[in-house]
C-alpha cells in the first residue's frame, strides 16, 4: 500500500517538476529507516528528472540533484522516517591559531 502511494506521488512529481531548476542536496535518514523508504525517495527523484549523484554507505542517505518540488515530496514520504535535506556545499577549514 505504501509503495503504491509512493509511486503515485512520484508520478505526480514528474508532471509538476518539468523544467524546474535543480539544486545539489544531501538527503539523510535515521538509522532505523527501511531501505524501501530510501529507494522510494531515490525513485521519485529520478522519475522527476533528477539525478542520484552518490549513495552513502556509512549513513542512510544519498546525494542528488533535484528540483525543489520533488524534494518537498521526498520530505513528506515515510511519515515515521523524516528525511533531512541539506544543500550540498563545499566545506573548508581555515587554519590558524585561536587565542
Amino acid at each position: 500500500m505504501k509503495l503504491a502511494i509512493f509511486s503515485i506521488l512520484a508520478l505526480l512529481t514528474v508532471v509538476m517538476a518539468a523544467a524546474q531548476p535543480q539544486k545539489a542536496v544531501i538527503v539523510s535518514y535515521p538509522n532505523d529507516t527501511p531501505d524501501s523508504i530510501i529507494d522510494a525517495a531515490k525513485d521519485a527523484i529520478v522519475a522527476a528528472g533528477g539525478v542520484i549523484t552518490h549513495e552513502y554507505k556509512l549513513i542512510k542517505g544519498f546525494a542528488a540533484k533535484a528540483s525543489a518540488k520533488v524534494l518537498d515530496t521526498v520530505q513528506t514520504m515515510g511519515n515515521d522516517y523524516h528525511a533531512v535535506i541539506e544543500e550540498d556545499q563545499m566545506v573548508s577549514v581555515v587554519g590558524g591559531r585561536h587565542s
